[in-house]
């Protein structure tokens, strides 16, 4: 991969902005033809995506303050990981930190990258069984979340009926739908 005619050569790298949950990353680099320009993207941890599924097979949701699109969004758990933690510990504490839920088990469903023209982001997608609540939620202090649970069929359904705008959630539920269920 590295003589790949279409690699970028990295000449240096920095933060331009750093705040919580991610950084600005300027990237001075030079191109095939042998432009040299910079390119700025968010530079953020690895985060995990959650499908837990109760007992009766329906799936625990939450509903959360998104800021950057000024409503409430209807999804899965997720969030990122923390400093050397396994993606399987990341799934468990973040459905529990979340929704209060417990999983009896927790499989790698995918990884993805949801958004490499602008991020480095890395998400890996898990489904949960046998989720039960177990606990009060753990929310950090910029989290404002309600958990509920859906008919599964139902939340598929919204993905088809263009209903469900989070794109990670949409992505997992897909998967889940034409790999794993039975």
């Amino acid at each position: 991969m590295t003589d790949d005619p279409l690699r970028w050569e990295t000449l240096d790298t920095d933060i331009d902005y750093t705040c919580p949950g991610f950084d600005v990353r300027r990237d001075d680099v030079r191109l095939p033809d042998g432009t040299e320009t910079d390119y700025h993207y968010v530079d953020e941890s690895p985060a995990v995506v959650v499908l837990p599924l109760t007992p009766d097979g329906d799936v625990v949701v939450i509903e959360e303050w998104r800021q950057a699109v000024d409503r409430v969004n209807r999804g899965l758990p997720a969030g990122s990981m923390e400093g050397d933690e396994e993606p399987t510990d990341a799934a468990h504490r973040e459905l529990r930190e979340e929704t209060g839920y417990e999983a009896d088990r927790i499989e790698h469903l995918l990884t993805a990258e949801p958004s490499n023209g602008i991020a480095n982001s890395v998400h890996h997608h898990f489904v949960a069984s046998d989720c039960e609540p177990t606990a009060e939620q753990e929310l950090d202090d910029n989290e404002s979340i309600r958990v509920d649970t859906v008919d599964y069929d139902d939340y598929l359904d919204s993905v088809v009926d263009d209903e469900l705008n989070d794109g990670r959630s949409a992505l997992t539920l897909l998967q889940y739908e034409f790999t794993q269920r039975d």
